[in-house]
């Protein structure tokens, strides 16, 4: 039931009444967080806030592309490094590198990329030394 502001009655004081009434009621009582602080509560204003928090919740983030490629760059070391052949790892560090050229020679903006194409020989090489040291017999 929605009461109606009663005519010569600030709208600050309808309000407050409301608040109280409610309060008296027990209304407030079983709210989550009631009687906590606001989480997030600091003293500047961030429009994209709620962007951020949605994002947090989703577990999803954005990170620049340098740092992306990154960390795109370490995750293809790792896949290269348990490959099933020497083909796949060929194609996954060939893939990585044509992004990081694209990258070095296309900057954006954003921190520095910090990174140079892979050696495919050398990345094969370990490769190849690494599943050697685990094969039975070896």
């Amino acid at each position: 039931m929605t009461e109606r502001k009663p005519p010569g009655v600030s709208f600050e004081s309808f309000v407050d009444k409301q608040i109280r009434d409610a309060e008296a009621r027990g209304d407030f009582k079983s709210l989550p967080g009631a009687g906590r602080p606001l989480a997030g509560d600091d003293t500047t204003y961030d429009e994209l806030w709620w962007i951020k928090q949605k994002m947090a919740r989703e577990g999803m983030s954005v990170l620049p592309p340098t740092l992306a490629l990154r960390k795109e760059a370490e995750d293809a070391l790792a896949a290269a490094a348990v490959a099933p052949s020497e083909r796949v790892v060929r194609k996954i560090i060939t893939e990585i590198n044509t992004k990081i050229r694209e990258m070095m020679f296309k900057p954006p903006p954003g921190p520095p990329l910090g990174l140079k194409p892979y050696d495919v020989e050398a990345v094969v090489r370990e490769w190849r030394e690494r599943r050697e040291r685990h094969e039975p017999g070896g």
